[in-house]
């Protein structure tokens, strides 16, 4: 047991644990740090409680798009920006193009707070490099089916149903070649969804010019999808938000039922990265540090209906899988390939050179 401290140098203790509280923050005093989101990623009020915390100013930059992300960072010579949230498999051309520095994992204490498969940065493809981790996982969605419980009055178990002829123009799809070829190949039974086989691509358009004949539309956003549903009447939809849409839903007043299918869900994974023009590393490692404190990650549930990695999803059960997005193949051909099927090309023009 320590001695304790004479009467006359008690009082000093508060003071010397408050001075160590302020010197903490000025490290950031009057720093000023530019983040790169996506909506809901850093609202005013947390934005406001980090502010008063570090002394620090934050400007936040919105984005709506993986084109629009790579397009700002790839132009983030001035410094522009010093921390962003990317998913892992967009985060591996960023890394490639030396627009990213690795993340100093002692800096961020909270980092133990996450659950333990996204405390194993390893075990997440395309996190470490070279023995460095380059990103913090923040938050993620499956991507399940959403289906009408008047319906339905089962929920579907295969990414089968979406194919079933007993809902042909009831079936919302999400407009996008990547992941909707994914889905093809996973119908076509690929263990590797993101890597389609030479012999596999006709098999792969045939499949998806059958799903555009079941669809009753495409959405690219996550409200546009909630509108298209009721407006519809949709059946069934695959879920590119995934809990996303489905709490928006739930919000609009629709019955709806939520479910992660067999083969295993496509799930993003998105993370804070700090960019290789940061001009502030130690206020952006302490806002990827203050965002694993619970209360963002229950504003990231709450209100965006999006799990957070310090507790267990209550859109998940124990047995079901995810897929976490990997580069593809060929995004260009895949998206290409997918134009040629929404305008309702047959098979042979669309794999036409």
């Amino acid at each position: 047991m320590a001695s304790p401290l004479p009467y006359c140098l008690r009082w000093l203790q508060p003071l010397v644990g408050a001075l160590i509280i302020l010197m903490a923050a000025g490290a950031h005093a009057d720093g000023v740090l530019r983040v790169l989101a996506w909506p809901g990623y850093a609202d005013a009020d947390l934005v406001k409680v980090f502010e008063q915390r570090t002394g620090s100013k934050v400007e936040v930059t919105i984005i709506d798009s993986d084109d629009v992300m790579w397009q700002k960072v790839t132009r983030n010579q001035a410094g522009d920006f010093d921390v962003f949230a990317v998913n892992t498999s967009e985060l591996q051309r960023y890394i490639k193009a030396n627009l990213v520095v690795p993340v100093n994992t002692k800096s961020i204490p909270n980092t133990a707070k996450q659950l333990p498969r996204f405390r194993d940065l390893k075990g997440i493809s395309g996190l470490v490099h070279g023995g460095k981790a380059y990103a913090i996982p923040y938050t993620y969605a499956e991507m399940g089916l959403i289906y009408d419980r008047k319906q339905l009055t089962e929920a579907p178990t295969s990414i089968r149903a979406l194919w079933d002829p007993k809902y042909k123009g009831k079936v919302l799809l999400y407009n996008g070649g990547t992941h909707n070829f994914s889905l093809a190949a996973q119908y076509l039974g690929d263990a590797t969804p993101f890597q389609i086989a030479d012999t596999q691509w006709p098999a792969a358009v045939n499949q998806l010019i059958a799903l555009r004949r079941n669809a009753m539309g495409f959405y690219s956003q996550p409200e546009e999808s909630v509108e298209l549903f009721k407006s519809g009447h949709a059946a069934l939809m695959f879920a590119n938000y995934g809990s996303q849409q489905f709490q928006l839903l739930k919000a609009a007043h629709v019955d709806v039922g939520y479910t992660v299918v067999k083969e295993g869900a496509l799930a993003w994974l998105d993370c804070w990265a700090i960019t290789r023009g940061s001009t502030n590393i130690a206020l952006a490692e302490a806002w990827i540090n203050y965002l694993l404190e619970a209360e963002p990650g229950n504003a990231l549930l709450s209100r965006q209906g999006l799990a957070n990695t310090t507790s267990e999803s209550p859109y998940l059960r124990t047995q079901d899988r995810l897929k976490w997005l990997e580069p593809v193949e060929d995004v260009d051909r895949r998206n290409a390939l997918w134009d040629r099927i929404l305008a309702g090309d047959r098979a042979s023009k669309v794999l036409a050179p």
